[in-house]
């Protein structure tokens, strides 16, 4: 993969190309909701050309990379104790954790709590039981949603296999053979958002690119995807935490 640095004022910013294929022309600037910058360019493409189309957009890019590592500088980090708010489905609820010497240790929600039962409630072993809970509960609701929406989405043949992946940057991606992989960390959004980034791996069988037929692909599956994409965005330092 290939890197670059964009020099602006005092500051410095790292961004990474990645050469699209089907990707003819244009040059797409991308600043991820946790500030990294990613250019996606043609096969090919010179990197004189590259620098050029990054150094037009320097202000906008600087500003974007900004805001994101303002919203990031306000998230306190988790202790896992009790009485900490967990997020599932885009519903809060109350951790509250049971130290229970008969229990072999284990998560699952009761009414607006998620109760972890364990011999020694230190932080880590707290952690490790909702994370095994939360991948648990991503992979039964990601293949529920994946196999109902592709029974709507006239490309889809027949439900994809995906795997699960904590991810820092991405929600999902689609590898060109078909594989899709999923964050886990994902079953915290709210469900239209969850099924924005499903329909968007999806849309990635037919056009794996971002390009015009793929916006189009997209918007004729989902016409409010922007909107959604937009809140999930915002939300991504808190959902990823």
């Amino acid at each position: 993969m290939k890197t670059g640095i964009l020099t602006y004022g005092d500051e410095r910013v790292p961004y990474t190309i990645h050469e699209v294929p089907g990707r003819t022309s244009r040059i797409a600037i991308h600043v991820d909701p946790d500030g990294s910058v990613q250019v996606d360019a043609p096969p090919g493409e010179p990197e004189d050309r590259i620098d050029q189309a990054v150094r037009r957009r320097a202000r906008w890019i600087v500003t974007h990379v900004a805001d994101a590592r303002a919203r990031f500088r306000h998230v306190s980090p988790r202790e896992y104790v009790s009485g900490e708010q967990v997020l599932h489905l885009g519903r809060r609820y109350v951790l509250k954790v049971i130290v229970d010497p008969a229990s072999p240790g284990g998560a699952k929600l009761v009414a607006n709590r998620l109760e972890v039962r364990l011999l020694d409630p230190n932080p880590t072993a707290v952690q490790t039981l909702v994370r095994l809970w939360r991948f648990a509960r991503a992979r039964s609701y990601f293949r529920k949603r994946i196999e109902a929406l592709s029974k709507t989405l006239p490309w889809v043949s027949e439900p994809p296999q995906f795997e699960l992946r904590e991810m820092a940057r991405q929600w999902g991606n689609c590898a060109p053979d078909g594989r899709i992989v999923l964050n886990p960390n994902l079953v915290k959004a709210p469900r239209d958002a969850i099924d924005y980034v499903l329909v968007h791996e999806l849309a990635h069988l037919k056009h794996h690119n971002h390009g015009a037929e793929f916006t189009r692909l997209l918007d004729g599956a989902m016409p409010d995807w922007r909107e959604i994409k937009a809140r999930l965005d915002a939300k991504v330092e808190v959902l990823n935490g």
